[in-house]
């Protein structure tokens, strides 16, 4: 995301299925990795078509003393899809999990739309979360680049999923290779993010797209309760006064902007990034 904003065409444990005392399947909408110990937990969100992996090098400055759970979303970077993806069941989804596995008072840590996904579970269940990291999210990227946007109750996502799924697999690479450059500035890490937009289904992917470009959360962050770090990519202290517009509802927001780079802020400016975060979950 740069002044073009542009959202990205971008032990395993349990994966889907689990069993509640009666006897009965629950699915939940994501695979989880479950690694580190401690009582005291964290979720990892990944993006946009990202694999949990986005993660790995975060995940290893906290798994000495957390129990970290990481997710990848059903449908993204090569995990199975599940019929009827959204970002309102997706989030029901990680809330059951951590209700259903009595994870207490998890840290939520979410990039991109996982940082949306972690803004609408710290909304919706304040009680669940103790702390929340947003990585270079908003509760409303399309009122951004459209200041009189208003989601849509009716949105149909029919047409995207034509038109995404209408593709061949090499215009969709070179849509792919032709965006990520403008979300990611680290090189070494380019054709890794690709990959896992292209073992993404294709259905799941512009579904999600869809629903999550007509998400707004900006009303609905005044219900979150936790000490909320939001780390934002470093272009956006230009538009200083829109990000605050932005989340002017969640109290307890602490806005920091890093000092370079792009959207993948846990890729471009590490020792920024890897302090704040031990700065603020230690």
């Amino acid at each position: 995301m740069k002044k073009n904003i542009r959202l990205s065409f971008v032990t395993l444990g349990l994966s889907f299925l689990t069993y509640t005392s009666t006897g009965q399947i629950n699915t939940y909408p994501f695979e989880v990795k479950i690694s580190g110990t401690g009582n005291q937990s964290i979720i990892f969100i990944p993006g946009f078509a990202c694999s949990g992996n986005v993660w790995d090098e975060t995940r290893i400055l906290f798994e000495k003393n957390y129990t970290c759970y990481t997710l990848t979303m059903a449908g993204f970077a090569g995990v199975a899809p599940q019929k009827d993806p959204s970002f309102n069941n997706w989030e029901t989804g990680i809330a059951n999990y951590v209700k259903d596995k009595k994870i207490d008072k998890p840290i939520l840590i979410g990039h991109s739309m996982g940082g949306g996904l972690a803004m609408a579970l710290a909304a919706d269940y304040p009680e669940l979360v103790s702390k929340l990291v947003i990585v270079d999210a908003l509760p409303c990227l399309s009122a951004l680049m459209n200041t009189t946007f208003k989601s849509n109750e009716n949105n149909n996502c029919d047409p995207v999923v034509a038109q995404i799924s209408a593709l061949t697999d090499d215009q969709f690479y070179q849509m792919q290779k032709a965006t990520m450059p403008r979300l990611l500035a680290d090189t070494s890490k380019l054709n890794q993010v690709v990959e896992w937009s292209l073992l993404s289904d294709r259905t799941t992917f512009a579904k999600m797209y869809c629903d999550f470009s007509n998400t707004d959360l900006r009303t609905k962050i005044a219900t979150i309760q936790c000490p909320s770090l939001i780390l934002l990519e470093s272009y956006f202290i230009n538009m200083e006064s829109s990000m605050k517009t932005q989340y002017q509802n969640l109290k307890t927001a602490n806005l920091q902007y890093a000092t370079k780079g792009l959207h993948f802020v846990m890729y471009d400016d590490v020792e920024w990034y890897n302090q704040q975060l031990t700065n603020f979950i230690h």
